[in-house]
């Protein structure tokens, strides 16, 4: 690769890191429930799709991105790595509300806890369809597994996280 090529390929990747970051953080933080582990998970990632960036279709890098971002959550959670990424306590800085908005800053420190009681699968599925906004095909290909298994999960998921909720209303 000459180095014109490299300038461009780079330059197309700084942009696309610009633009997307925002959003993979947030997703990130969603998996993993804890700030400085959803910024590795992100950091992880980007080096992982930066050496592929020749391959990406770009209109698709975003989705790319988070699959590995998975993929890389669950290597982490394999290793017996559970604990430091998905029991973090804080909300964190990346979505922290303004002092005016304790009542959201109480929901979503409930739909956080809740999020971590899930299974691995059941909690991406969650947050790619209802945070990203994926359709069930989307969302399966993203994953590589069946839209059979994502309505499972999905629907599975959204059941624990409803019990959690009304548990966390009942006993606070």
């Amino acid at each position: 690769m000459g180095a014109g090529a490299r300038r461009r390929r780079d330059a197309e990747f700084t942009a696309f890191v610009e633009q997307a970051s925002p959003e993979l953080l947030r997703f990130a933080w969603f998996l993993t429930g804890e700030v400085h582990a959803a910024q590795d998970l992100v950091q992880g990632a980007l080096l992982r799709t930066y050496r592929a960036w020749r391959r990406i279709d770009v209109p698709r890098a975003v989705a790319y991105t988070r699959r590995v971002m998975v993929n890389l959550s669950r290597r982490e959670w394999r290793r017996g790595g559970a604990g430091r990424v998905l029991v973090g306590e804080g909300t964190g800085e990346l979505l922290a509300p303004a002092p005016d908005h304790a009542d959201a800053a109480g929901e979503q420190d409930r739909l956080i806890r809740g999020l971590r009681q899930l299974p691995s699968r059941q909690r991406t599925v969650v947050v790619l369809r209802y945070y990203c906004d994926l359709s069930e095909q989307q969302c399966a290909d993203e994953l590589g597994i069946s839209t059979g298994a994502v309505k499972s999960a999905a629907s599975r998921g959204l059941a624990r996280l409803r019990e959690h909720l009304v548990m966390q209303e009942v006993h606070p």
